[in-house]
């Protein structure tokens, strides 16, 4: 199962609905003419993130457990409270939406509190500028995979993204196989061996004279 929502999109990422002021911008652009190719602004590569390990904790932990709490409680307010601009263009009625189906399955995130996530994408910024991270928590018998992005805000990284998945971690052994139907299963029965002192009465044989 995998649940992924997106703030608005921002620079060169292409990331869920966008905001209503990038609409109205993008419609307010004059459309290229014909046979004429659109300008097209180089794309700085991602850079390696100046943050330490305790500021990445924080902010993936902060996060889940903000996401954890509105799912328990089905108050999405503060967890939207706490994004950045792009993300709260979501009221937290439309958040409770996106996150109706960890709500019904009652999905446990406490765990993200205690064990330490392994990162599969190391943070780095994007060329939008936005901090993007990705990993999961490894745990028996779910496995928590997650992806962030973070926007700058005043000198913070507030969450911009969230992508969440729960899958099975355990290896799961398989089911023992049913004999085929119409089939029994027949056990071979041996003979008792013979008591101690007693000899065994030998097969019974048919002789021609």
């Amino acid at each position: 199962m995998r649940l992924r929502w997106w703030g608005a999109g921002l620079g060169g990422l292409t990331i869920g609905l966008l905001a209503l002021g990038a609409v109205a911008t993008f419609a307010q652009q004059t459309p290229p003419q014909p046979h004429q190719a659109p300008p097209q602004q180089p794309q700085a590569s991602p850079k390696p993130a100046n943050i330490d390990r305790n500021g990445v904790l924080m902010l993936i932990r902060s996060t889940l457990l903000a996401l954890d709490h509105a799912n328990r409680t089905g108050n999405y307010t503060v967890l939207r409270d706490l994004g950045a601009p792009g993300f709260q263009v979501n009221t937290a009625a439309r958040l409770a939406e996106i996150f109706a189906k960890q709500r019904s399955d009652k999905i446990d995130l406490s765990g993200v509190a205690v064990i330490d996530p392994q990162l599969s994408l190391l943070p780095q910024i994007e060329s939008s500028g936005l901090l993007h991270m990705a990993g999961f928590f490894p745990s028996v018998p779910s496995q928590v995979n997650f992806e962030l992005l973070f926007a700058p805000v005043e000198g913070q990284w507030r969450v911009f993204g969230v992508s969440l998945s729960v899958g099975q971690s355990a290896p799961v052994a398989p089911a023992t196989p049913e004999p085929p139907a119409g089939k029994a299963v027949v056990s071979q029965k041996q003979s008792a061996p013979p008591k101690p002192g007693v000899p065994a009465k030998p097969p019974a044989q048919s002789a021609t004279q």
